[in-house]
Order: C-alpha cells, then sequence, then structure tokens
C-alpha cells in the first residue's frame, strides 16, 4: 500500500496541471515530504493545447496556445526518525499566448510569455505515527513579456519575493489513510521594466493557496484518493501603468478557483503499479482576458509506476476539456478547446 501511496502523489508531477485556474502550472506539489526515507526524483512534463477562436463569427484566430514544456526536482533528507527536510523546484505558473499572423483577428500577431521559478525549502516533523505538522520558506521569481498588435509591447525583468507555507497531516498507516491541508501564501513582486520602450514599474502579488488532500486503502492493493485545491486568483493582477490608463488590467480573473481530483490507484504486481482519475474545475463566467481564453475543465487522467530496486519510473498522461468563454474587447468565441499533458519522472530512493 505505500507503493501505491507514493504513485498517488506522483500524479501530480507526471500528468502535470496544466491549464487549471488563472496560470497555475504546478499546483505547488509538496508530496516528497511523505516519501518514506531520503529521496529524490526529477519530473518533466510536456503539454500541447488547442484553442482556437472566431471573432464576429467569421475570422479565425488560429490555435493561440503554443506547446509548452514542465520541469521539476525535489530531494527529501531524513534527518532522524521524526523529522525530515525537503527541497523542491518547480514553475507554479506560466502563460505562452501567440496568435498567428496573416488571419485576418483582430489581435493577429500578439505574443506573450510569462515564466516563473520557486525554490520551496519545506521542514516537517511527525509528532507521532499519526500526527505531523510542515512548514516552509518559498522564493519565486517571475519575468514576462507582452507584445500586442497596433504597438504595444511590455518587457518585464526577472524579480524576484518570498513567502511561506504552513501545513498538517493526520495518518493512519494500517489502511494508508493521509488527510493533509498547506496553505500556500501570496507573495508579492515590484515588477520592473519597459513599457512602450520606456521604464515602468508596477506592483504584482501571486495568489494565495489552499491544497487539501486525502488518501486511503478501500481493499487489498487499490487506494482511493481525492484532492481540491483553492486560489485566490480574484486578487492576481498584472496593471502595466500605459496599458491600464487606455485599458484597464492587462490581465485579471473575476473569481476564485477550485479545482478537484478523484481517483484510484491499484498495485498489479511487486513492481507495477497504475491509476485513473478526473479532475474538474467550474466555469467562473463572464467574459474572458485574451491571453488565457478558457474558462474551467474537466480531465482524465492515467498514471503508472514501475520500480526496479531503488529506482521508481512514473509516467502520465491528461487528457483536458477547456471551458467555453467569449473574450473581453475583442469578442472572439472560443469552444471545443483541449489540451494534452504528457509527463515522466524519474525518483531514487538513498
Amino acid at each position: 500500500m505505500k507503493r501505491l501511496t507514493a504513485l498517488v502523489a506522483t500524479l501530480v508531477a507526471t500528468s502535470t496541471s496544466a491549464f487549471a485556474g488563472g496560470i497555475d502550472r504546478s499546483g505547488q506539489d509538496i508530496s516528497i515530504i511523505f516519501e518514506q526515507g531520503t529521496y529524490g526524483h526529477l519530473s518533466f512534463g510536456s503539454v500541447s493545447p488547442k484553442l482556437s477562436g472566431i471573432a464576429g463569427g467569421v475570422v479565425n484566430s488560429g490555435d493561440m496556445a503554443p506547446h509548452y514544456g514542465q520541469y521539476a526536482a525535489s530531494f527529501k533528507y531524513q534527518m532522524n526518525e521524526k523529522t525530515s527536510l525537503s527541497f523542491i523546484i518547480d514553475q507554479p505558473i506560466g502563460a505562452n499566448v501567440s496568435y498567428p499572423l496573416g488571419t485576418g483577428y483582430p489581435l493577429a500577431g500578439t505574443t506573450a510569455t510569462i515564466k516563473s521559478t520557486a525554490l520551496t525549502l519545506v521542514a516537517r516533523h511527525q509528532f507521532s505515527e499519526r500526527v505531523s505538522v510542515h512548514a516552509g520558506l518559498r522564493h519565486q521569481s517571475v519575468t514576462g513579456e507582452v507584445a500586442i498588435t497596433g504597438g504595444y509591447s511590455l518587457d518585464v525583468e526577472d524579480t524576484s519575493g518570498f513567502g511561506y507555507l504552513i501545513g498538517a497531516a493526520y495518518e493512519i498507516p494500517d489502511i494508508a489513510l493521509r488527510a493533509s491541508i498547506t496553505y500556500n501564501s501570496g507573495i508579492d513582486h515590484t515588477m520592473t521594466g519597459t513599457e512602450l520602450g520606456g521604464a515602468t514599474s508596477f506592483g504584482l502579488r501571486t495568489p494565495q493557496s489552499v491544497n487539501i488532500d486525502l488518501r486511503s486503502g478501500i481493499a487489498a492493493d487499490t487506494l482511493a484518493f481525492a484532492s481540491a485545491r483553492w486560489v485566490n486568483w480574484s486578487d492576481f493582477d498584472i496593471s502595466p501603468p500605459i496599458y491600464t490608463a487606455g485599458s484597464g488590467s492587462l490581465v485579471y480573473y473575476p473569481k476564485d478557483t477550485v479545482s478537484y481530483t478523484l481517483g484510484v490507484g491499484r498495485k498489479f504486481s511487486d513492481s507495477f503499479s497504475g491509476s485513473i482519475a478526473i479532475g474538474y474545475e467550474d466555469a467562473s463566467g463572464g467574459l474572458s482576458g485574451n491571453l488565457g481564453p478558457r474558462d474551467g475543465y474537466l480531465s482524465l487522467q492515467l498514471g503508472g509506476q514501475y520500480t526496479v530496486g531503488r529506482v521508481k519510473i512514473s509516467g502520465g498522461v491528461r487528457y483536458v476539456e477547456l471551458g467555453d468563454v467569449t473574450t473581453r474587447n475583442v469578442g472572439g468565441v472560443f469552444t471545443d478547446s483541449s489540451a494534452v499533458a504528457l509527463g515522466l519522472q524519474i525518483g531514487y530512493s538513498f
């Protein structure tokens, strides 16, 4: 059952959190803190979206969401019987936008990227076999650039800020039950760079969030799991001074989001385990921004893990149906949008 628990923990990394609410990419996964002993892993993801819309009922935007990759790495050091220290590097938020040229769509030629890297240090202490707490610090860097048809440009230098996380877990090892909750603080950034060729500066706060995870054995060699993630996207706002003066916020989201996952894992042999899960995020409603034309999702993901000695090789695939939406200002109608995410994780027990 421990192997199944490890497989479930791997699902987020191997299938990725592609196209969760806002510009969420990693889900801020810290599940490595629950691995047995000293352990490390590397994760790689590949996401292929398909998003296109129609303006005025006739002009097609073309696919405006390019393929992108993800990576993450984690290492947990078991300091003693009750205390461990984990180090995590991931890419918590991101965006890739490229409206094709030559389509006649109002935003043809518009491009935008947001990149981030987070370094997280987490300490966990077990008071007993059943009760533990964890807490840590997170350093996050963000950079981005936007070029909008008509001459607008924004290029933001790499900026960084600090945040924290805190949480607790309750476990019953005999039935592989674990319930955990983690709060991730928001992180404040001062964005500096150039806007329309001149110096600019504005504030940005990446959102606070709460992750809740529950898993339990339900039969021999079978584990059920569920999770919920709340993200405070309604407080996320990208407002460069010049753009905001003429058109309002460049990027904002009207509501917070809650993403759910429900699934089951099964051990098929001493070396191989598999899982299946569905994911859901309710649509916020209203108009969407043109740099992220989607709202809510329904997903199906499959995962597998093969163990050879101290090495664990995990893989996953996730198909995501993205919610239909109409964009602000342009009035682009985006329907039948989707994404396919592939992931691979290689872990080693020391």
